[in-house]
Formats: structure tokens, sequence, C-alpha cells
């Protein structure tokens, strides 16, 4: 369960953006409010007696967390610090209704989870995605990866998949602003065209009437290929194409390591038969 738990952090943790990950060795039992100084730790030490991997996503007052218990239990909880947040009142009589939106949003944060740990995108997707498109009686333009901004959106797109209630235009170019690397001038406006495009693309669809918006099932797991293709695949292996690294291999290299050396190699190969110049 460990393995399984911290391969889908390692694979979704850096596309979610998330601030707060922790990995917590110490006691022998799990910690508790009274003794949090006893043994709690954020740094790896030799031969830990207990070993927790807290995987937390917040929201305002929602919180979303995922933490192995024991050996084979992998635990998801929703928390709420607040259920005015939820909008639906707070006596007792709305108690089902609080739960019934809990359970929503913790399926909804697990579908998110699956759909970006087993992305997908099909053969023709390539063609597709660049084509003019429709919403409604509008005429849109289509999602070309090659430009800079696009692909901007697409991870501000992918690091809000997990929030509750969705996002907005608003928050979508201001989480674009914070997650790029250079100045990028991206306002509401540029955001809104881009969630039009891809709604027209079925990458992105409207929560009802509202103006709020989340991806599609289908759209999370194209989003999330084009990125990993692109920026984990094709990039690397064109980087490390040119010149293979010489001298003694690390005899404990990790098994990403591995396969990239191999591909490499591959592709040195393939150039030379096929004339490309590396």
């Amino acid at each position: 369960m460990d393995q399984v738990f911290q391969s889908l952090i390692d694979r979704t943790r850096a596309p979610f953006d998330l601030d707060q990950l922790k990995t917590i060795f110490g006691s022998k039992k799990r910690p508790c409010r009274r003794k949090l100084q006893d043994g709690r730790y954020e740094v790896a030490v030799e031969n830990p007696r207990y070993d927790l991997t807290v995987f937390k996503v917040h929201y305002g007052k929602l919180t979303l967390k995922i933490y192995t218990k024991g050996e084979r239990v992998l635990r998801v909880e929703v928390i709420v610090h607040n259920t005015k947040e939820l909008a639906c009142g707070r006596s007792l009589p709305n108690f089902g209704k609080i739960v019934q939106l809990l359970k929503g949003m913790l399926e909804r944060f697990l579908n998110t989870l699956h759909y970006m740990d087993v992305c997908f995108i099909a053969d023709d997707a390539w063609e597709r995605l660049p084509t003019a498109s429709r919403v409604g009686k509008t005429k849109v333009g289509g999602v070309d990866f090659n430009r800079p901004r696009i692909r901007a959106a697409a991870h501000a797109v992918i690091a809000l998949a997990t929030s509750p209630k969705g996002f907005t235009a608003s928050q979508l170019a201001q989480k674009v602003v914070t997650l790029s690397s250079r100045r990028l001038h991206y306002g509401p406006r540029h955001a809104a065209y881009d969630l039009k495009k891809r709604r027209g693309k079925k990458l992105v669809e409207r929560i009802g009437s509202s103006h709020r918006y989340q991806p599609t099932r289908p759209g999370l797991r194209v989003l999330t290929a084009l990125l990993v293709l692109r920026d984990k695949v094709i990039k690397p292996l064109l980087a490390g194409s040119c010149q293979l690294k010489r001298g003694p291999k690390p005899k404990n290299a990790p098994p990403l390591d591995q396969h990239y050396h191999r591909l490499q190699t591959g592709m040195q190969d393939l150039f030379a038969e096929m004339g490309i110049a590396a």
C-alpha cells in the first residue's frame, strides 16, 4: 500500500501544485495532539518505527486528505472546518445534505486522482486539438499546445482540478500567473477565452448555469498526457539524444533514470538508421 501511495504522490504532486506534503517518522504509535513534540519530524531517519505520509489539499475552509493507515489501508478524508463554506444551512435537519455534499467532493477528488494518475491520449488527438470547434453557435479556435500560454493554462486547469466547487476564470488567471516561470500577461478575459476553446474540445465543462468550471474526466486524462509526453518524454529524449553521458553508471540508479538511459541509447540508433543528425 505504501508503494502504491508513494507512486501516486510522485506522479500527481507537481501537476496539482501541492504546498503541503509531509512525511513523518518517529514514535511507535500514531502521533496525537498532546505529544506532537515527541519524535515528530519532517525529515527521514534511519529505521523509523512509525512511517506516515500525509497528502493534503486545502481550499478555503475545506481540506482533502489522504494518508496510509497501517500496511493495507489507504484512508481518504474530506474535512469541513466551517460548514458555512457549503452554503446549504448548518442546522441539524441539513445534516444529511451536508453528508451528501461531502461524499460528492470525496468521489470527485478520487476520480481526479485516478484520471491524473492513469492519463491517456488517443492517436488522432494531436491533429484534432489545433482545429477550430464550436460552443453552441459560436466558432472558437483550437487548442495549440505549442504555444506557451496554452500550456500554462493547461497546467493551471490541472492544478485546480481537485477544487470541490470548481474554479472561475479569475481563479484560473491567477493560477496561471502563479505557475508561470516568466512574466505572462494573462487576465480573466484570456482565461475565459481559453476555457471556451477547451469547452469546444470537451476538455472542460461548465458547472450547471454558474460561471464555474471543472475539467471533464476524459479531458483531464488528455491534458495530463499531453503535458507528461512533452515535458517528461519528448523534451528529455531530444535533450539527451545529442550526447550520452560518459563514465561509470551509478549502481543504484532510480528506475526512471534507467528507462531514460535505455531510451536515449535506442534513440541514437534510431536517428542513425533514419539519417537524422543527433
